[in-house]
């Protein structure tokens, strides 16, 4: 997400940081590649222009060119007109205390509407509130199908009336369900299109005024550039949108229609969609946001991200367990299991400051999955005794683990040297505030990072993939090679 407009914004801040001497006119020079890189990414030309003012205003000042480090101040300057110009924003649902909330999710075929809303969904259960989805898009049958099984994923209940034309109707009978059954929230899936007409725009105005829903959202795509933009002013001259849900910006988005909509439109940007997953859309944060595009990450976010991973029960215990100085190797695996969720690992490391693209790239290839997934066949292939004490597995422990997994001793040897590294961390923060974990948490990603560190390394490819069954010969000769050594060797002896 915002690669080449990060890439473009370095640049900028680079070129300046190299100078003796800061003056008006090299000062320029690094403005007209930061208004470049803004242009390059499709943010809106007015937008540009507004936001290039503003920066120059203060970039021109006497504090930054005078200052020890002025591309550190520019910088500065950047991030919060970043934040000024993507905010303010209430993330808030502004749920009811008594009754039930109703949420409108509007938008066009394709921008990802069905599926935020059972991902809005997940983001509810996480706050122990089960909603009702409605099927609300009657044009499209399948569309009421796609409902149902992201409902029944995720178990959450959903109202359709199959055969029903009247989608008011259908929105009303779900509202009194819901208040029957206790669910606090309703979400309405409404009917899409793949432009804006008047037919839908008549039909979504309809059940605006009969229904009076608490908050209205559009989800647009957020690969349409300035498209979606267009979409947002238009879906909100018809509804006064409460906010915008931009999807897709895990992909090739440059990042101009984030920067646009709420200058364009006025309407802010409530969430995101960072991925296909289901768990993957995140309360819209300015400043966590502005941090992501001068690389500098979101840490409040990752927090989020970490808090997500496990249930609250689950946290007290491993928090129990930590203050005490108990870390095993099961709760290793189990950290593990966590991170490998598709997609999750990249997502987390897109969080952390200063972490280079190329690490990023690297963590969300194939060989690091296959990497998390061998070191879990190495710790399922140890005793109980063995995950709750390593110090205990020797040479003779070692190999036994090494063939029950299908690897190199050398291999449980890495494994054990980067569980050695990570424990005395994961135990020194327990009892932390939030700044001293997160400096411990900085300090374990620039290990990671570092080419001298103990962790294991990803295994490069040789060039060559074996089949399972070139596997299984290999493995077999290799035995046979040992059964004969040992024979060998008890002869000579």
């Amino acid at each position: 997400m915002f690669e080449n407009l990060q890439d473009g914004l370095k640049s900028a801040f680079k070129s300046l940081s190299g100078k003796g001497k800061l003056t008006e006119a090299n000062m320029r020079d690094g403005l007209k590649i930061v208004e470049q890189s803004l242009l390059e990414a499709d943010v809106s030309y007015e937008v540009v222009q507004h936001f290039m003012q503003r920066v120059s205003e203060q970039a021109m000042g006497e504090k930054v060119l005078l200052s020890l480090k002025p591309h550190e101040q520019l910088i500065g300057v950047v991030h919060s007109e970043l934040v000024g110009l993507l905010g303010p924003v209430d993330d808030s649902l502004h749920l009811k205390k008594d009754g039930t909330t109703i949420i409108m999710m509007c938008g066009l075929q394709g921008s990802g509407k069905t599926t935020t809303c059972g991902k809005l969904s997940v983001l509810l259960k996480q706050n122990k509130i089960t909603p009702l989805l409605v099927a609300a898009d009657l044009q499209r049958p399948a569309a009421i199908d796609q409902l149902h099984v992201i409902g029944e994923q995720l178990g959450v209940p959903v109202y359709s009336e199959k055969g029903e034309q009247d989608p008011i109707k259908v929105c009303r009978n779900a509202v009194k369900q819901a208040n029957e059954n206790g669910n606090q929230v309703v979400i309405l899936d409404t009917a899409g299109r793949l432009a804006i007409d008047e037919e839908l725009m008549e039909q979504l105005r309809d059940i605006d005024r009969q229904l009076n829903p608490d908050q209205v959202y559009l989800v647009v795509d957020g690969m349409t550039g300035q498209d979606a933009v267009r979409s947002a002013a238009a879906f909100h001259e018809s509804l006064e949108l409460n906010g915008v849900v931009m999807t897709k910006l895990d992909g090739d988005a440059r990042g101009g229609a984030l920067l646009s909509v709420k200058h364009v439109t006025g309407v802010p940007i409530k969430f995101i969609g960072t991925g296909e997953q289901m768990d993957a859309l995140e309360p819209f944060r300015p400043e966590g946001m502005a941090g992501r595009i001068l690389g500098q990450g979101d840490i409040v976010e990752l927090a989020r991200q970490a808090q997500t991973m496990m249930d609250e029960k689950e946290q007290e215990r491993l928090q129990e367990q930590l203050s005490k100085g108990e870390f095993t190797l099961d709760d290793f695996r189990n950290q593990m299991q966590k991170i490998a969720q598709p997609g999750l690992m990249q997502r987390m490391i897109g969080l952390m400051p200063g972490v280079p693209k190329e690490f990023k790239e690297m963590l969300g290839s194939e060989e690091a999955s296959s990497e998390i997934r061998r070191q879990m066949a190495i710790i399922d292939s140890m005793t109980p005794s063995e995950r709750q004490n390593p110090k205990i597995i020797q040479v003779a422990r070692r190999q036994r683990i090494a063939k029950g997994s299908g690897v190199e001793p050398k291999q449980v040897n890495d494994l054990i040297k980067q569980y050695d590294m990570m424990k005395p961390m994961l135990t020194g923060m327990a009892g932390k505030n939030r700044k001293e974990s997160m400096e411990m948490v900085q300090e374990l990603q620039s290990k990671m990072m570092d080419p001298s560190s103990r962790m294991p390394k990803t295994k490069k490819s040789t060039g060559k993939r074996l089949s399972a069954k070139e596997r299984k010969k290999s493995q077999k000769d290799r035995q046979k090679r040992m059964r004969q050594m040992k024979r060998e060797k008890r002869e000579n002896s």
